[in-house]
């Protein structure tokens, strides 16, 4: 039996187990990698669609090719698997559904608001601490433009250190003496002063700059009565600053509503982009704008769903109404979503004339430009790099220029959970989907010479097993020991004559197999940034693998110490929570609805993590 025909039986046969529930599947390519996740009302109805030959898209007709496995996830809801596929897209990136371009990069403004005296600064992880998050912000300017306003105004502390204003021997910094911070590590601002600017601070993130503007009047007003006048000039200051704020804000309308506005419009290239307005008591406030991959054969309902499916998922607020140029596929799902997380119904709105259809005609507007710049933006980058890529062959004297490369790189920490990584670019640019991961299998301890030899045989005689092609260059991470023994594997395998380079990190010389001297290159020039992308995507590639591993041992390690935890209760545990971090934060009732998780062992969870976590 071959290997089509197998793959068709197996496929077949799990096709016939599908249960009728809902919940979110996962398409899995050859390599195990997920390449397209999807949420169903019914998993069998849903899934077996995929396989039948008539009315395929040719999107569908690709994607169906690649499939080799699938795997899905039951849910008690079509709302849970809503949920559930956003989070997984988040996760996987599929290649074949529409996702956020470099979603995870997005910045938040966090206050940590759960102190004695609150920071405010730029962060771009979200944790369920206790803090406040305001965001995503897609422009990076806009985020330190909004701060250098907040410290202007508030004058609130920078510094990282644990504050006690009981501490006698407490100085002040630098900040303090030009009159930009207020001393709290030095107690010349009370806890209670400080967190009423911290209220301050967030009705400004929240876009309610007439609210808090009434509210700091009367501060004003009462200081005054007080006799305290320093701290009534501290709230007339922030008056003065918060009108010259409004005038630079456009009067969208006269509601005092939370709204925000969105505009969908279709590139080139398999792209759109999504312009996000921000509108807060009728104020435009701020304004994003999202590059969406993958929308080929989508229809824009399809398309806006799974943005702001993808968007409010990790968004920090929400408006009360919604403004779309276009339908919306799953809007009943996306409005019991919203409402949940809001705590109240939000309005979703497609209008067609008035004031709101003006908003949504200046957000396309602005969707059409900011297209315009990423495929100015790309073709930019597509032309440095093929420059790059081509200066590389002459450098090396290749027959033709390396437009498909393979970078390799070893990653363990004392030998343990040893892995390889092995990155592809192709004409200058990360081949993702085409990326592997290896673990040591031959090699015990601290050997990267012999890890690389094991990685680059199996490698290499794979594809010549199956008659593939070999890439045009080989780049391995280090100098000439790990490039003397991946020379030595192609040598047994008899394509010696295949380009391979290695790349020393720290004077970043380019060595070839029997050349005692390196090549050297200008750091600024693209050829050497080039092969430097190469270098430390595979570095990054195979660290977070093995991070993955040891992680997931770690992990297992410890649920497994947990008495009246087993392997199953310990992979319910995993599946629902999804890591051992957010098992640990998890509260006692959130542990009990686990399936076969009861009180009695929800609580012998609780008290043994955290007894026990710092051991980790």
């Amino acid at each position: 039996m071959n290997a089509d025909q197998n793959r068709e039986e197996h496929i077949e046969a799990q096709l016939k187990e599908l249960p009728r529930q809902p919940g979110v599947y996962m398409m899995k390519d050859e390599t195990g990698m997920v390449i397209y996740v999807g949420k169903a009302k019914s998993l069998r109805s849903r899934v077996r669609s995929y396989f039948r030959k008539n009315n395929q898209t040719y999107k569908t007709q690709m994607l169906v090719k690649y499939i080799d496995d699938f795997d899905y996830i039951m849910t008690d809801t079509e709302v849970e698997a809503y949920i559930l596929e956003a989070n997984l897209i988040k996760k996987y990136q599929p290649k074949f559904n529409i996702r956020l371009k470099d979603d995870k990069s997005y910045p938040y403004i966090k206050v940590t608001k759960n102190v004695d005296f609150p920071r405010v600064f730029k962060t771009r992880i979200v944790k369920n601490d206790g803090a406040e998050y305001f965001g995503p912000f897609a422009d990076v300017d806009a985020i330190y433009k909004t701060l250098d306003v907040i410290k202007d105004i508030f004058k609130l502390r920078s510094c990282k250190k644990e504050l006690d204003a009981a501490n006698p021997e407490a100085k002040p910094c630098l900040n303090y003496h030009i009159d930009k911070c207020l001393g709290p590590c030095i107690g010349a601002v009370s806890k209670e002063d400080y967190h009423e600017l911290i209220d301050q601070v967030m009705l400004f993130l929240s876009g309610r700059q007439e609210e808090l503007r009434k509210e700091v009047e009367k501060k004003m007003m009462q200081a005054a009565e007080e006799r305290n006048y320093e701290k009534a000039a501290r709230f007339r200051d922030a008056l003065k600053a918060f009108e010259k704020l409004s005038e630079s804000q456009k009067v969208m309308t006269d509601k005092n509503i939370d709204q925000d506005v969105v505009a969908l419009v279709e590139g080139e290239n398999d792209t759109a982009c999504t312009q996000l307005l921000i509108v807060r008591n009728g104020r435009l406030i701020g304004q994003e704008y999202f590059i969406l991959q993958g929308t080929d054969e989508e229809s824009e309902s399809e398309i806006m769903g799974s943005f702001l499916q993808q968007y409010y998922q990790q968004a920090a607020g929400i408006p009360d109404e919604l403004i779309l140029n276009t339908d919306l596929a799953y809007q009943e799902l996306l409005e019991q979503r919203l409402a949940d997380i809001k705590g109240k119904k939000v309005i979703i709105h497609q209008p067609q004339k008035g004031d709101k259809r003006k908003m949504i005609e200046m957000a396309e507007r602005n969707a059409a430009q900011n297209l315009k710049k990423e495929d100015i933006r790309s073709k930019y980058e597509e032309k440095r790099t093929s420059g790059a890529v081509e200066k590389l062959g002459e450098v090396l004297e290749l027959e033709t220029p390396p437009y498909y490369i393979e970078g390799f790189d070893i990653s363990n920490i004392q030998g343990t959970d040893s892995v390889a990584s092995m990155v592809v670019f192709k004409n200058g640019r990360p081949s993702k989907q085409d990326y592997r991961r290896f673990k040591i299998k031959t090699v015990e301890g601290p050997d990267d010479f012999s890890s690389m030899k094991e990685v680059v045989e199996r490698r290499y005689a794979r594809l010549l097993r199956e008659d593939k092609k070999l890439p045009d260059l080989i780049l391995i991470d280090g100098g000439k020991g790990q490039l003397n023994a991946a020379f030595e594997v192609l040598q047994l395998l008899g394509i010696e004559d295949l380009p391979i380079i290695g790349l020393a990190k720290r004077e970043e010389e380019i060595f070839r197999p029997g050349e005692r001297d390196p090549i050297t290159l200008p750091h600024h020039t693209p050829t050497l940034q080039l092969l430097q992308r190469v270098r430390d995507e595979a570095h990054r590639f195979a660290v977070s693998y093995h991070r993955k591993l040891r992680s997931r041992r770690l992990t297992h390690s410890m649920l497994d110490e947990i008495p009246g935890v087993g392997p199953k209760r310990r992979n319910a545990l995993l599946q629902h929570f999804g890591s051992l971090a957010k098992i640990r934060e998890a509260k006692i009732w959130q542990l009990k609805n686990v399936e076969g998780v009861s009180a009695k062992t929800a609580r012998k969870i609780y008290d043994y993590l955290r007894e026990n976590m710092r051991a980790y």
